[in-house]
């Protein structure tokens, strides 16, 4: 190998080591970023909503945590669209619970 190889190799792990730099800030940046956005989410939640309603919600979310998600994400819109004039109650949540959640197919198994 020769000096021009040599410094071609050195110069292209420098680039390469450059880009993972890069790419690591950049997935640092949006972790920062997911967790701003989840506290600011909290902290709405936490206005908008009463204790039990509160503990409810974070029941659902050990179980459900995609179900969870899309109700908090709604709880968020009516907030921010002004359509929550005062804390949810727990009863007020289980009844949006009601409304949202998907039906459940009966099914029978009867003998022949």
């Amino acid at each position: 190998m020769g000096d021009d190889e040599i410094s071609e190799l050195r110069r292209k792990r420098m680039e390469q080591l450059q880009r993972q730099s890069m790419d690591e800030q950049t997935m640092q940046e949006e972790l920062e970023r997911q967790k701003r956005a989840e506290s600011e989410m909290q902290l709405v939640l936490m206005q908008i909503l009463e204790p039990e309603a509160r503990e409810r919600l974070n029941t659902i979310k050990l179980t459900k945590p995609d179900f969870a998600r899309a109700i908090e994400q709604q709880l968020i819109m009516l907030a921010q669209s002004g359509r929550v004039r005062q804390k949810i109650t727990d009863e007020q949540l289980k009844q949006l619970l009601r409304q949202v959640a998907p039906k459940k197919k009966d099914f029978r198994i009867t003998r022949k």
